[in-house]
């Protein structure tokens, strides 16, 4: 038996069976027992371009250029978190396009490594395979892509591709915003090997755009983003959730070519609205208002309303509004439109409002619960373009009015003018919801030797343009009423005739003194 193993060695081809099978069985041997070594081993036995696969092939490292992709993970969570039904979670990934500054790194090959400024197109003209397109692509898939096109000449060879400095993001922000349009925002911090740099947000993109309107549906702002070829990716962020509770990381970040929009409110909660209004996104308050007051209010017409100063609708104010300060709400409009009229309907007040969508929202306001129970909420922050309605009454009641005579929205004075027999006559100032009687005697009172006692004229001029003039029996004993002693509004005339006695003697006097009479007309018009 041992001559016959010795004999099969000895043949030629018995040998090379042997010597084979030890070649096989040994590294077998070796790597089971040193895996390490045989793994340095195998990348020392690599060809040129062999790399350490995880050093810097992505952002996605734990080298300094770690800013990005912490961006990327703070968007992850959020769209973990927070998922919106009905819509796709963003895709948080970056993708190269025109203006990035990129490094492309060959193992071992300098010759082929270099850096490129990724021209519009997205097309880099490498050493050795010509142009490659990385347009859309993120680090990793533009890394593979070249991977492949050097395979042709490189034996195994390994890519890395690193983003030395990003493009300036260019988005487009529609809907409920000041202004809306494309705008382009830069990084802020350093390049993309600088560890502060920082990629705009959806916050700080609203703010670029001037804020949100008083209009906007705060709850379901959408962040559009297209992804290479494939579908439009949504995702719904609620403001009112970061403003309430400060989780800033629902501030997702922009990539290039982002489209945010901000719907139309359906609803309008006015408690939401003005905080909403006192936010860092949301439209300046320092810009001026232009707005219209109509109905039962004291001037009615179109006022300028900014957050220090408020004047009337020309440019001198002439209107002789007074100067108010504060906030660009409803009161303050009132305020300078000269407060309401005693026929106001303060409970029923609308504004209409003009959307960034071409529609039209009707807000209600009552103003009453202002005055009785201190809603604050109900004095509305403006928008420009506002139309406020002061509609009238369908009834008055005599305590309301009185009541509301001496709040801030009623005038603090109005005028009458008081003619005929009293004994000063002329344009009186007087409070809001004054009576006739108290008009008479702010006048003097009746004259006695000459005044109708028991008849006045009235005559008023109406919100629609028509004067109205009627006789109102006068009973200084009465109290506020409509018959005898009604309330006066701004711009009343209130004719106080003679007697039939004071009518008689003039006639005669008249008759009798023609001369006197003529006399009396030509010292008043040539003054002898």
């Amino acid at each position: 038996m041992e001559n016959t193993r010795l004999k099969f060695i000895s043949q030629p081809f018995g040998g090379v069976v042997l010597l084979t099978a030890i070649n096989f069985a040994f590294p077998l041997i070796s790597l089971a027992q040193n895996p390490t070594k045989q793994s340095t081993t195998q990348i020392k036995n690599y060809t040129q371009k062999q790399a350490v696969p995880t050093a810097t092939q992505t952002i996605n490292t734990k080298t300094p250029r770690q800013t990005v992709p912490a961006a990327r993970q703070t968007d992850t969570k959020y769209t973990q978190r927070q998922p919106a039904q009905g819509v796709t979670q963003i895709n948080t990934n970056y993708t190269l396009g025109g203006g990035d500054r990129v490094r492309v790194s060959v193992f071992e090959v300098p010759e082929y490594s270099g850096e490129y400024q990724i021209p519009p197109g997205g097309g880099l003209n490498l050493p050795l395979v010509g142009n490659v397109s990385v347009l859309g692509l993120t680090t990793e898939q533009a890394a593979d892509l070249i991977t492949q096109k050097y395979s042709r000449y490189l034996k195994r060879p390994i890519i890395t591709i690193n983003l030395l400095s990003a493009r300036p993001i260019n988005i487009f922000v529609a809907g409920e915003v000041t202004r809306q349009g494309a705008y382009t925002l830069s990084l802020q911090g350093g390049g993309g090997n600088d560890p502060g740099v920082q990629f705009p947000t959806l916050l700080s993109a609203l703010t670029t755009a001037q804020g949100i309107t008083q209009s906007a549906d705060e709850t379901r702002v959408e962040l559009r983003r297209k992804i290479g070829r494939g579908p439009e990716q949504v995702t719904v962020v609620n403001l009112r959730e970061i403003r309430r509770t400060g989780r800033i990381a629902q501030d997702l970040t922009l990539r290039d070519g982002d489209t945010i929009y901000v719907p139309t409110a359906t609803t309008l909660n006015l408690a939401d609205a003005r905080n909403a209004a006192a936010s860092s996104y949301a439209a300046d308050p320092t810009k001026p208002r232009t707005v219209a007051l109509i109905g039962e209010v004291l001037r009615p017409g179109s006022y300028l309303v900014t957050e220090g100063t408020a004047e009337g609708g020309n440019a001198n104010n002439t209107t002789g509004a007074p100067s108010i300060t504060g906030q660009p709400t409803l009161m303050r409009a009132l305020q300078l439109a000269g407060g309401i009229t005693p026929q106001a309907d303060v409970r029923n007040i609308s504004i209409r409002r003009s959307t960034r969508t071409g529609g039209e929202q009707s807000i209600k306001v009552d103003l009453w619960r202002l005055l009785n129970s201190g809603d604050i909420t109900q004095d509305l922050i403006l928008q420009d373009g506002d139309t406020i309605v002061f509609p009238t009454a369908t009834e008055v009641s005599r305590a309301e009015a009185t009541q509301l005579a001496t709040t801030t929205l009623a005038p603090s004075r109005i005028q009458v003018n008081v003619v005929g027999e009293v004994k000063a006559p002329g344009v009186k100032e007087i409070q809001p919801n004054t009576p006739l009687n108290q008009a008479l005697l702010a006048a003097g009172g009746f004259n006695d030797a000459r005044a109708s006692r028991t008849t006045v004229d009235l005559v008023r001029l109406n919100p629609d343009g028509s004067v109205t003039k009627r006789e109102v029996k006068v009973d200084i004993k009465q109290g506020i009423n409509e018959q005898t002693n009604p309330i006066l509004r701004n711009n009343d005339i209130v004719i106080v005739n003679r007697s039939g006695i004071a009518k008689v003697g003039d006639t005669v006097g008249a008759f009798f003194n023609p001369f006197g009479t003529v006399l009396g007309i030509f010292r008043s018009l040539f003054g002898f």
